[in-house]
């Protein structure tokens, strides 16, 4: 057991012994495991399939005698994906944090209290709702984004590793926006997926190994808000496209990806279940290939679902089973009432197995749920802003700006978000924080 499991036994719940048993309108100033491996760069696909120290053979010495050999066990590695949704920089968001003598921001404050479960994550990515282009190109909410680059390093000081950059207010400052975006985000130590500076970086595939599990990411949006992305620089943004997703997914399966997770910014904002072109969809990638689906841009939190594809109708002729959650919500917003400032903290236990026959085996087979809500405060004026978990805020009681009727009102809302997440797959039983 690796010591991501062991801290999930406290962070998600005390019944994970072993393996884990068991849009964006609102700029108005008034409303109320530790990681495996160092940070990762974006990189290429390995040059094999399997890890070195899983493919290896020892030597035998022939001693002119026969010695039964005994079965060999399968060998086990686990590992687990953390997912949120949108990280958001409404204009209200901006002036509590900036300091007037150092003359930066420090957003850190925002993820202090998840933090702690971020850190249990070997994989952690998030959607990353706004460009990070630069004051000069002047820090703007809606309709068009542009957020000071220390968003992206409180971000990653908080553990997120990775952030989807495919979404509808990708182009908010133009094609240079892109640039500068992917610019801010690696020099923060994130790695970026969706968006590219080239058509040869377009085609780089992002396979991150944890504990021996290789994953690939992809991410795509459905459009822009209509802003073009230049016809010679279709590679800036990836654009939600079957065929050119299910190519991609066979390239990541090809470079030795043991799991390919799409994050896919679909569907109808504020809209809290998925309708018929993202079920759809989800399904037809399952087909292809994909195993985890992350999802965004409703703003509201949508459920989870299992997809059983059987070998009949995969591509590889295989049976599948994939996991989607249709939306993970708002994770940092100024976006509040309707849903709107509840988000979800997202985790998907995976499990890789050796066969007797030497091939791998890997799959999904327990999720976490750590629904989350953005406290707002103001303060002469000021808003202040912090995500705090439900389950670990109601089982500690120990945030001291949270009220007995904020508390109160926080267990109502989790008991409601908990019913919706498990209306598609009421037969999976996530585990909450603790």
């Amino acid at each position: 057991m690796n010591g991501l499991v062991k801290r999930l036994i406290h962070s998600f719940t005390i019944g994970l012994l072993a393996i884990w048993l068991a849009g964006c309108s609102n700029d108005s100033q008034t409303a109320p495991s530790t990681s495996h491996a160092p940070t990762p760069s974006e990189s290429t696909a390995p040059s094999s399939a399997l890890p070195s120290n899983l493919s290896s053979a020892s030597a035998t010495v022939d001693t002119g005698t026969t010695t039964p050999k005994e079965p060999q066990e399968p060998e086990t590695r686990e590992a687990t994906l953390i997912a949120i949704g949108d990280i958001m920089a409404h204009s209200p968001q901006l002036p509590g944090y900036y300091d007037q003598v150092t003359k930066r921001y420090d957003f850190s404050s925002w993820f202090s209290e998840v933090a702690p479960i971020f850190s249990q994550g070997d994989w952690v990515i998030g959607n990353l709702e706004t460009p990070i282009a630069g004051k000069d190109l002047k820090f703007t909410g809606f309709p068009r984004f542009n957020a000071p680059k220390e968003l992206a390093e409180a971000v990653k000081g908080a553990g997120v590793q990775l952030v989807s950059t495919a979404n509808n207010h990708a182009m908010d400052r133009g094609y240079p926006g892109i640039l500068r975006t992917l610019d801010n985000v690696k020099k923060a130590g994130l790695i970026p997926v969706g968006t590219s500076s080239s058509a040869v970086n377009r085609q780089r595939l992002i396979i991150e190994e944890r504990n021996g599990i290789r994953m690939g990411f992809l991410a795509y949006s459905y459009g822009t808000n209509g802003i073009p992305v230049p016809p010679e620089k279709s590679y800036a943004i990836n654009l939600i496209d079957v065929d050119v997703i299910r190519d991609d997914i066979a390239r990541m399966k090809q470079a030795g990806a043991d799991v390919v997770t799409v994050s896919l910014h679909f569907g109808i904002e504020y809209q809290r279940l998925p309708n018929a072109d993202q079920t759809t969809l989800a399904r037809e990638l399952v087909k292809s290939g994909a195993d985890i689906i992350l999802g965004s841009h409703p703003h509201v939190v949508q459920p989870y679902a299992e997809i059983d594809v059987p070998a009949t109708e995969s591509d590889d002729g295989t049976d599948r089973k994939g996991i989607v959650i249709y939306s993970l919500g708002n994770f940092i917003s100024n976006q509040t009432g309707d849903w709107k400032d509840v988000g979800l903290i997202f985790g998907i236990h995976l499990v890789k197995t050796r066969l007797d026959d030497g091939t791998y085996e890997t799959h999904w087979d327990k999720i976490a749920a750590e629904p989350t809500w953005v406290q707002i405060l103001v303060k002469n004026k000021i808003k202040t802003y912090k995500v705090i978990p439900l389950n670990r805020a109601l089982a500690k009681k120990d945030i001291p700006s949270l009220t007995a009727k904020d508390y109160a009102n926080l267990r109502i809302k989790l008991s409601q978000i908990n019913k919706h997440l498990a209306k598609l797959s009421p037969h999976l039983k996530p585990t909450p924080a603790k």
